[in-house]
């Protein structure tokens, strides 16, 4: 199977997030340890997380995105990793995670608290014109790049459930 663009595989979590993010009622969060079976990582998710691979096309490589995915109360949280094939084009493929996550949901940048550990805060559409917050960190470490994703209806990320996800992170 030929790899998918940047876009149109992105497009494709943005859909599965958004099937997690309102299929679920409980605003319950049960953090939770989740150890990823395919990148060297940990994370708390706040619920029973699912997970994929596929291949996609970022910054004109072929790659395997690995995705992690839980949601509990109406959000929907996720951490997706990608081994590079040459280290050196990290910050290609951080980049293009960005700008294809934040056209994904048709975003705007509210917020970047810049470095390394950066969040953005964005705000933007799902595809049927729900208004949706997003808050995401990119990160590259040795052979892989992370993105770590929060997305729901504004009012139901707090700052607070924003942190915990955010700094759980554990790389291995």
């Amino acid at each position: 199977m030929p790899p998918r663009s940047p876009v149109r595989f992105l497009g494709l979590v943005s859909i599965f997030i958004s099937l997690l993010v309102f299929s679920a009622c409980s605003p319950r969060f049960d953090w939770r340890e989740v150890r990823d079976s395919k990148a060297p990582l940990r994370i708390l998710m706040p619920a029973k997380a699912l997970a994929f691979s596929e291949s996609v096309k970022l910054a004109d490589q072929t790659l395997t995105m690995h995705m992690t995915a839980a949601e509990a109360g109406q959000v929907s949280f996720a951490v997706g990793s990608v081994e590079l094939n040459n280290r050196d084009d990290g910050g290609l493929v951080l980049a293009a995670m960005r700008q294809g996550m934040i056209k994904n949901i048709h975003g705007t940048v509210t917020k970047d608290s810049g470095g390394p550990n950066g969040v953005l805060e964005i705000i933007g559409s799902l595809q049927n014109g729900t208004p949706v917050f997003m808050a995401a960190r990119f990160i590259a470490h040795g052979q892989w790049v992370y993105q770590l994703i929060i997305l729901g209806p504004p009012k139901k990320v707090t700052p607070e459930v924003v942190d915990t996800f955010m700094t759980s992170l554990v790389l291995e």
